[in-house]
């Protein structure tokens, strides 16, 4: 994609840009794997494009308002020595979790998702590269967070 995103995160202020991009995003457990022989956990999100809302998508209509687009995005979390997750199962393959953010900690990122569960990389240090793929589709709705 050519207008996509690219992004690499080599320190908590780095992976603290790539948590605001990243913010919402849909998460299909069957997305994701721990590649133990390669040292890192990969996944596809289906993103919000905060960066590109409000715009219309090319077609037919780019004069209509939108919610706004999302993309599909790998992102590979390198360095990864553990895996371990609270609050979901990561055998159940057709679950959607939703991100809330990533935290940097010292040894660790943490994945926050919404209701409770969290996924622990346990890491020697932080290299995350995130990378859009496909084109981008017009968004259902907005992500809204209730107060």
């Amino acid at each position: 994609m050519a207008d996509g995103l690219r992004l690499r995160a080599g320190d908590a202020e780095d992976l603290g840009v790539i948590s605001a991009v990243l913010q919402d995003a849909i998460l299909p457990i069957g997305e994701m794997a721990y590649l133990p022989d390669e040292a890192c956990f990969v996944l596809v999100a289906n993103r919000f494009r905060w960066e590109g809302e409000g715009k219309a998508p090319a077609g037919p209509t780019p004069d209509e308002p939108v919610a706004g687009e999302r993309v599909h995005s790998a992102v590979r979390f390198h360095k990864v020595a553990h895996v371990a997750c609270r609050g979901l199962d990561l055998k159940r393959r057709d679950q959607f979790l939703s991100l809330l953010s990533l935290e940097a900690m010292d040894g660790a990122i943490l994945l926050h998702m919404a209701a409770g569960a969290d996924i622990r990389l346990t890491v020697s240090e932080i290299d995350c590269v995130l990378e859009d793929i496909g084109l981008p589709w017009p968004a259902g709705s907005r992500p809204a967070h209730p107060d």
